[in-house]
């Protein structure tokens, strides 16, 4: 199942927020899109991924100021 998290115009850290809590109504082996335009969230987004023991299978700048990141449910 992939879930589709839209928190674009969000202020950091509410993207990192809303996508912890997004991920844990996924099963182990699903995706979530967060697709989200906060500077910082290119940081701290796959960093809680990564500690979190998720696995980001996709991360790409999609505008001027726009991110798209796919974490796996670990």
């Amino acid at each position: 199942m992939i879930k589709k998290l839209e928190v674009l115009g969000m202020v950091c850290p509410f993207p990192l927020i809303e996508a912890q809590e997004a991920i844990q109504e996924l099963n182990s082996g699903d995706e979530l899109v967060v697709d989200f335009d906060c500077t910082q969230g290119t940081e701290s987004i796959p960093r809680w991924a990564a500690e979190a023991g998720h696995t980001v299978t996709n991360f790409e700048q999609v505008d001027e100021a726009a991110w798209t990141i796919t974490i796996q449910k670990k």
